[in-house]
């Protein structure tokens, strides 16, 4: 009741600046940044776009499609339907690209290879591995 003993953090012991510097984890940064950067300025234009057509050009926004529809209309549906579509594309490009990094970089850190101590152990190893 109340008494357990809480396990220890897992987190408190790896040093995550290690894992920072290895060649996964840029390899990570990079696939991930490529993504995300260009799609997000794309997106920002094509948002600022639609935002300027509204305020700066106002007849051909009111342009009457079918019936009471609109280009404005069909433009702010578009806005959503871009969003969706971009989660869309970003789920498949993050299962293909970037999960299978993020699982090793995983199992090394639940595996201790990235523990704060592991690098004085290993070290001390290699000294008695290297002496007579």
């Amino acid at each position: 009741m109340g008494n357990e003993a809480q396990p220890a953090d897992a987190t408190q012991s790896v040093d995550f600046q290690q894992v920072q510097q290895t060649e996964q984890f840029r390899e990570l940064r990079r696939r991930h940044r490529s993504f995300v950067f260009p799609m997000a300025v794309a997106f920002l234009l094509w948002y600022f776009g639609y935002v300027l057509l509204a305020d700066y050009a106002v007849g051909f926004m009111s342009t009457k499609l079918w019936g009471n529809i609109n280009v404005g209309l069909v433009l702010g549906l578009l806005q959503f339907a871009t969003t969706f579509g971009i989660t869309a594309w970003y789920v498949s490009y993050s299962n293909r690209r970037l999960d299978p990094i993020a699982a090793e970089i995983r199992g090394e850190i639940e595996g201790h290879e990235f523990d704060a101590g592991s690098r004085a152990v290993a070290a001390g190893r290699a000294a008695k591995g290297a002496q007579p």
